[in-house]
């Protein structure tokens, strides 16, 4: 799914990365207010689920090279954090939905999660 098609399913704002990021290919997503579950379970390349504002999930988007950071529950990070994704190129959508939402919407559209479950691998991966 291209990121474009995350926008139009998630009625969301593409806060940051115009158009130069509307055409990249997400195929993962993991969703977390907690970035330690974030680093332990997210995968690179996956789009990153959050309530969370603060430039600490900018940064950890970049340390996982996540595809992008969505901010749920209507939320706009302040321009020190959207600044800092700038800096960063890390795409970041706002949308009104809440995290279980979005997060029902997008595995209905054919993301997936990074893991299926805790101990245990999606589709044979290691």
């Amino acid at each position: 799914m291209k990121l474009h098609d995350v926008v139009e399913i998630l009625d969301a704002k593409l806060l940051i990365g115009e158009d130069r990021h509307r055409e990249l290919e997400v195929k993962t997503a993991f969703s977390a207010d907690l970035m330690s579950d974030v680093l332990a379970f997210a995968k690179s390349g996956s789009l990153i689920l959050t309530g969370l504002t603060t430039p600490q999930v900018v940064r950890t988007a970049s340390i996982l090279d996540a595809a992008a950071l969505i901010i749920v529950r209507g939320k706009i990070p302040s321009g020190e954090t959207l600044q800092l994704a700038r800096e960063l190129d890390i795409p970041v959508l706002s949308t009104r939905y809440i995290l279980f939402e979005t997060s029902g919407r997008l595995y209905a559209n054919g993301i997936v999660g990074c893991v299926e479950k805790i101990g245990g691998t999606r589709d044979g991966e290691s």
